[in-house]
């Protein structure tokens, strides 16, 4: 089969399309012929081998999500799926035989769920795992109907979910945004928009001076650098990611604030959180947003872009 990854770790240009043994479903696993695998910021970490001794064999392939259509299913496997059924799945890159970024994918059933009716392959693409990660973020905060959530990176893919998931759960938002990306944040259901800034939490804190009740920081600007926005007592969420600087232990006992850092792991193979993921989406609680779609043999340039940032909706390969 057709897959995309890198012989040796590296910039964007080291990936590559090599041809990989096919892979099968085992027990317990499905199948699934990927039609879509989304380009996601925490590929650049298996293929730049910042994942060191997790990383299997080369060629190293990435890819966290996917979607496409359930061609085999494994002996003894439970499942309420059937072979023709459209799907999207959680991929973890780090497991025998890699990632998404490939024409089959083979993971425990558990993983993987319909495809939202109505959906593309690309749009379901990008649901899963960035979907999950939103959901983990806000139950982590733990927000009720009626608390106040702050959004650093809203109009990214992680913030944009979190945001409609949140207003699904009636908690108030404020998101930072550029003036180019303020329609698409209104669109998203933010209650209140400021200018992104260096000084994000001061900003916030002009909008909600008595401070949010809990902060998401998506954009990973570090949870020191928003901890101003957050009343005494909140929370911080941040999203795993390069350069983010921590609040210091004295000032999390001083403020009593509690930090939580999102690790998305902690909730591939929770079923039920992956269709409540698919339920939203069909309802138009979450909108699912592609920004470009790439052949395998430009992978480079969907890596190149993904870093460059500033890309709304996802960067998606299609197979």
């Amino acid at each position: 089969m057709k897959a995309v990854g890198v012989a040796r770790f590296g910039g964007p240009e080291a990936l590559d399309v090599f041809d990989v043994p096919d892979r099968h479903a085992g027990p317990g696993q499905v199948r699934i012929r990927v039609r879509a695998a989304t380009v996601n910021p925490g590929d650049r970490y298996l293929r730049n081998g910042s994942l060191g001794a997790n990383a299997p064999a080369p060629p190293y392939i990435p890819g966290m999500e996917a979607a496409g259509i359930v061609d085999e299913i494994g002996a003894g496997t439970v499942t309420d799926l059937r072979i023709g059924d459209r799907v999207m799945a959680v991929a973890m890159p780090t497991a025998r035989g890699g990632g998404a970024y490939a024409e089959y994918v083979a993971v425990p059933a558990r993983w993987v769920t319909r495809a939202p009716a109505g959906s593309s392959h690309a749009e379901a693409a990008t649901l899963p795992m960035n979907g999950l990660t939103s959901r983990l973020a806000l139950d982590l905060l733990g927000l009720t109907a009626g608390g106040t959530l702050a959004v650093t990176g809203g109009a990214g893919a992680v913030g944009g979910y979190a945001v409609q998931m949140a207003k699904a759960d009636g908690i108030k938002v404020i998101a930072d945004a550029s003036p180019a990306d303020e329609p698409l944040l209104r669109s998203l259901g933010a209650d209140v928009i400021v200018p992104r800034s260096q000084d994000v939490a001061a900003r916030i804190r002009e909008a909600l001076p008595d401070g949010a009740d809990a902060v998401l920081d998506a954009a990973v600007v570090g949870s020191a650098q928003v901890a101003a926005a957050v009343r005494d007592g909140g929370a911080i969420a941040t999203v795993l990611g390069e350069g983010s600087r921590a609040v210091s232990p004295a000032e999390l006992r001083r403020r009593s604030l509690t930090c939580h850092m999102v690790f998305v792991p902690e909730y591939i193979g929770d079923h039920g959180k992956l269709e409540r993921l698919r339920e939203q989406a069909e309802a138009g609680d979450i909108t699912l947003r592609v920004g470009r779609t790439f052949a395998p043999e430009q992978a480079s340039q969907a890596h190149h872009l993904m870093e460059a940032g500033g890309t709304r909706g996802r960067l998606v390969l299609e197979f």
